[in-house]
């Protein structure tokens, strides 16, 4: 996965390849499909019920552009949203010095925890809740983290991030998405469209919410 897609994409940075080399994805999917965990798509990991909508893991490629673009350091404390059974958290956890997730549905949230625990990361933690509103009380945060296409991101999000703090995220313009990383300064913040990304939706984003920039 790492040499003929992530690299291929056209990631470079030594750290986040090596971390996904280290974390075994497959332990992150349901046992009927971990055969295939490492094609590049995103990976559903949870069927749609009456209450709930799928729930994928996000294309490897995606997710490893997306974390170059945060530009993550050691000593940086990450908010990783919708997280679904965890292998993002995992991988961040690698290249953060904590992280933070957040699930909203609770089935997702309990595996989550029990395969982080069982992989010994023990610098993460997934909290169940509401995805669009983050989390207030253990901010704020130098890179918040959405793992799905939302159509806009906002305000209490950005209010999230430390003065210097990164958001990255696809965005939904149209029939495409351009992953986007935000860049907070003082009260104020500012974004930049990268690359294109077609990933699917995350829940709770329903309602596009404006921002000020």
């Amino acid at each position: 996965m790492v040499e003929s897609q992530v690299m291929t994409s056209g990631v470079t940075d030594q750290q986040i390849l090596a971390a996904m080399e280290s974390v075994p994805r497959e332990r992150f999917v349901p046992d009927a499909k971990r055969t295939l965990a490492y094609l590049g798509d995103d990976l559903c990991v949870k069927e749609a019920t009456s209450d709930t909508p799928d729930r994928f893991l996000m294309d490897p490629r995606v997710l490893a552009k997306l974390a170059e673009l945060a530009a993550l350091t050691p000593t940086d404390l990450v908010l990783d949203i919708g997280p679904a059974t965890g292998y993002s958290t995992a991988l961040l956890a690698q290249l953060a010095d904590t992280v933070v997730a957040i699930e909203c549905d609770s089935d997702l949230a309990e595996r989550a925890s029990a395969i982080l625990l069982d992989l010994g990361v023990d610098n993460a933690a997934v909290i169940e809740g509401p995805l669009a509103d983050g989390n207030t009380k253990q901010g704020p945060f130098d890179v918040i983290f959405l793992n799905g296409a939302v159509p806009a991101v906002p305000d209490g999000l950005l209010e999230q991030l430390k003065d210097g703090g990164r958001l990255v995220a696809v965005v939904s313009e149209g029939n495409v998405g351009k992953a986007r990383i935000y860049t907070r300064s003082g009260p104020h913040s500012a974004h930049r469209n990268s690359f294109d990304a077609g990933i699917h939706a995350l829940p709770g984003f329903d309602v596009a919410k404006t921002f000020t920039f």
